[in-house]
């Protein structure tokens, strides 16, 4: 049976509200694939799923497969993963990125398809291990917030990472922050350090760091 228009504009519609949501998350992240970007994705997936439904019933043609051209997606949305995924070092960011997009492609099949429980359900996973796990993950890998208040000048953010590779510490997130009360820059760094570090000595190395003044860590 085909679909009405009704029913493809349901579905396009779910499949642009589920896959915002998480682009929304990402978005407030500050990753490069945030909002727009897997709303197109969850979009696009959809309407590749209603087209080969509607292929498969318009020419009714026997042992024909109305998933086969569906499960490109899969395949296909990993280049635009891929993308996402930026090495520096030792370090590898972007891999929950390129997840939630490969999610949102699926959650996108998954409305064209008119599995909507199955949508919503996937979505609100997605957004429960996004939003509310970050912190489990911190305790696991013993990851650090750092607030370093210093001098802007050029090679800065070049000496501190020399500083944190001499103790094998990988940076996981960076922000800097301009402060116009004290002419200052904060530098937030999300850090995973190895275990038995010396972290009296690490923070010492780092005020010696040229026009460091302060140092504090979180946990």
């Amino acid at each position: 049976m085909l679909l009405s228009e009704k029913d493809i504009f349901i579905r396009l519609i779910i499949a642009a509200l589920l896959g915002g949501l998480i682009g929304w998350e990402r978005e407030l992240h500050d990753r490069p694939a945030g909002f727009r970007t897997h709303i197109l994705v969850s979009i696009g997936s959809a309407l590749i799923m209603i087209v080969s439904i509607g292929m498969y019933y318009s020419f009714e043609i026997s042992g024909a497969d109305p998933g086969r051209i569906a499960a490109q997606v899969v395949s296909g949305i990993g280049f635009l993963g891929a993308g996402t995924i930026i090495r520096e070092g030792v370090n590898v960011k972007g891999l929950t990125t390129a997840a939630s997009l490969w999610t949102a492609a699926g959650i996108g099949l998954a409305a064209g398809a008119g599995f909507y429980f199955s949508a919503f359900i996937t979505t609100g996973l997605v957004f429960i291990v996004l939003m509310f796990l970050t912190k489990i993950e911190f305790k696991i890998r013993d990851k650090k917030m750092i607030e370093i208040r210093a001098i802007d000048r050029p090679g800065l953010l070049g000496d501190l990472g020399n500083r944190l590779g001499k103790y094998n510490v990988n940076i996981k997130n960076l922000s800097i922050a301009n402060n116009s009360e004290d002419d200052l820059i904060r530098i937030h760094l999300q850090i995973i350090t190895p275990p038995g570090i010396n972290l009296h000595s690490l923070n010492e190395e780092l005020l010696r760091v040229n026009g460091v003044s302060y140092v504090e860590w979180t946990k």
